[in-house]
């Protein structure tokens, strides 16, 4: 079972980045997240329809994780659309690390549109002997 307070800390950690306000050509929608924390690892969950492998972007620069996807929308060739409930659209999330991830060990996947951002946690600290060697 992790560490409530340091689950909190990490959480904590972990917030959306505020950003400058931009005027997009087209709809932009923050995906919902999940976040979930174990002793090892953290991992994001964004839930982003339509989205596949070749439209997800994700980026780390200094400490902002950033998840960009472009979706065009899907109308079979010779139909019209009739009705549409779901507005198509651009995804955009970006995420502050905190110092307890492990930043080359980061991965990520999608299946079925859902987005899952695998970040190991950096392990604790451990002595080592370092060798001397005569000049």
């Amino acid at each position: 079972m992790p560490n409530k307070e340091a689950a909190v800390v990490e959480r904590a950690e972990l917030q959306e980045k505020d950003s400058l306000e931009r005027t997009p050509a087209r709809r932009v929608y923050p995906p919902p997240v999940d976040i979930y924390e174990t002793d090892d690892a953290i991992t994001l969950v964004a839930d982003m329809p339509g989205v596949d492998e070749k439209q997800v972007d994700i980026t780390l620069e200094k400490d902002v994780l950033t998840i960009e996807a472009k979706v065009e929308p899907r109308i079979p060739t010779g139909h019209g659309l009739a009705s549409a409930e779901f507005d198509a659209g651009d995804y955009h999330r970006a995420f502050t690390l905190g110092s307890q991830v492990d930043r080359e060990g980061i991965r990520a996947s999608v299946k079925h549109g859902v987005l899952r951002v695998h970040l190991p946690k950096v392990g604790p600290a451990r002595t080592r002997r370092i060798a001397i060697q005569g000049e």
